[in-house]
């Protein structure tokens, strides 16, 4: 049997990670496609913010699944001190001790092999199989292959690739520009997003379209409009603007839900609801979206709770749970008797806004009999406070 032992932190695995594996996997046809992520590599550390070995193992897995025959291993999970790959290939002999092992290196690994720990053991117990990077590289690469199999007895392998221009270090530091998408499966980048992991912030771009997918769309160009007020609104009170988009465009994932679903979603993540809630139902798509929003996209405490507040209020709201309720309430698409009144408040004293923003909801809700929820008059009663 052949197997194909492809080694490296993959922290995170990418697009080029994989259209290697699918290069290697249609030229060598092996029985057995091994993926190994190392515990602790033994030439680099990993980055602060990086994820676990078992979180790296679960992203090649989905990186790679659409490579034959693919496996991807956890042989050097538990291994104290560096991950040597001459120690992961005494690991694999002892589980596959008569089938042919061949190493899959990049360029820099291969002219370098020699400084590698135990490098003459691995060329007894494995063909190396060499993916280029660049087209120049081939001469190098052919006159490295003939002296180690002159002075070793090594077994190498050229393959042709057209590899994609795309490193590891390069991901991470898009990733935390809101960039990156383009360089990851669409499943491992979600993981990412979800886990913020590399201090990951979502594309705005990508959040809106995974976000829309939960709205009615009639509802979209309400989400639209509030983000474009939020965003606005932020810049103008010194507020972080991308934050500010983050929230809005997540502050209504949960309001298509019936009230059904909606205490369904409420059970799944324990969320604990008083008499008030029960009795005004459409409030709760606020807590449940911020609870889908933390749980699927890893929204951190201010864009969580922003979201969690953005239908009811409370008093003392952050300055992040003020942009959003407004923007919600005045973006270009609102058009209710006293709104302009808001819009200019707004960007003169956000406090008076609120004040006057939450009278009106209170007397819209009382015209139509109905008791307004609690921390909505709690909320108008402080910040009319503010304004005495």
């Amino acid at each position: 049997m052949r197997i194909v032992l492809y080694g490296g932190s993959f922290n995170p695995p990418h697009l080029g990670h994989a259209a290697a594996a699918r290069t290697v996997s249609e030229l060598l046809r092996p029985d057995l496609f091994l993926v190994v992520p190392d515990a602790t590599p033994p030439h680099k550390e990993l980055e602060e913010g990086s994820p676990s070995l078992d979180a790296r193992i679960a992203l090649c897995r989905l990186a790679f699944r659409d490579v034959p025959n693919v496996q991807v291993s956890d042989v050097t999970r538990g291994r104290k001190g560096r991950c040597y790959s001459a120690d992961t290939v005494t690991a694999l002999r002892g589980r596959y001790p008569d089938d042919e092992l061949v190493f899959l290196l990049g360029t820099d690994m291969f002219l370098s092999f020699e400084e590698w720990y135990r490098f003459e053991y691995l060329l007894s117990q494995c063909a190396l199989a060499v993916l280029p990077r660049e087209d120049d590289e081939r001469p190098a690469l052919e006159a490295q292959a003939e002296r180690l199999r002159r002075e070793h007895g090594a077994k190498v392998i050229l393959l042709p690739h057209e590899p994609l221009p795309m490193h590891s270090h390069i991901v991470r530091d898009r990733l935390r520009r809101r960039l990156g998408s383009d360089m990851l499966d669409e499943q491992v980048y979600a993981e990412i997003i979800r886990h913020r992991w590399y201090d990951a912030k979502p594309e705005l771009s990508w959040l809106r379209e995974k976000a829309y997918a939960y709205l009615k769309p009639k509802r979209i160009a309400h989400v639209a409009g509030c983000e474009n007020e939020a965003v606005m609104l932020a810049v103008y009170w010194g507020e972080d603007p991308e934050k500010a988009a983050e929230a809005a465009i997540l502050h209504d994932i949960g309001k298509k839900f019936s009230l059904e679903e909606n205490l369904q979603i409420c059970e799944k993540y324990g969320i604990i609801n008083d008499h008030d809630e029960l009795a005004s139902p459409q409030v709760l798509h606020a807590k449940t979206g911020a609870a889908i929003a933390r749980d699927l996209f890893g929204t951190d405490e201010e864009v969580t709770e922003a979201i969690r507040w953005h239908c009811t209020g409370k008093p003392d709201m952050t300055m992040l749970e003020k942009i959003v309720w407004l923007a919600d309430c005045i973006e270009p698409n609102r058009d209710f008797p006293g709104v302009e009144t808001i819009r200019k408040l707004a960007y003169e004293d956000i406090d008076a806004a609120l004040a006057k923003a939450l009278g009106m909801s209170l007397d819209f809700i009382r015209a139509k009999g109905r008791e307004p929820y609690s921390d909505t008059v709690k909320a108008y009663r402080w910040y009319s406070r503010l304004e005495d």
